[in-house]
């Protein structure tokens, strides 16, 4: 009677170490923590002005020009605008 008693109490903690061994392994991980210096998205996508493309834009490098905010995707992009914008002027 008291061997069945024990078996019994080692199949549970088998069972209860053998649930918590697969808990572990196929719980969901946790997200990636975030960079808190890492400015967060905001879905607003801008056009730039010299390829006619459209970036995010935390990614677009900014220039303003005669009070209008203009975004390109690259400083080659960037240089193309504010040359044409000289010979233009």
């Amino acid at each position: 009677m008291i061997l069945g008693f024990f078996r019994l109490l080692f199949y549970l903690i088998a069972a209860y170490v053998i649930y918590l061994f697969l808990r572990l392994l196929l719980s969901p991980r946790p997200p990636a923590r975030r960079n808190p210096n890492r400015p967060q998205p905001s879905g607003v996508m801008v056009k730039d002005e010299t390829c006619n493309i459209y970036l995010p834009r935390e990614e677009a490098i900014l220039e303003k020009a005669d009070g209008k905010e203009y975004y390109f995707c690259s400083q080659e992009c960037r240089q193309k605008f504010l040359d044409r914008r000289k010979r233009q002027g």
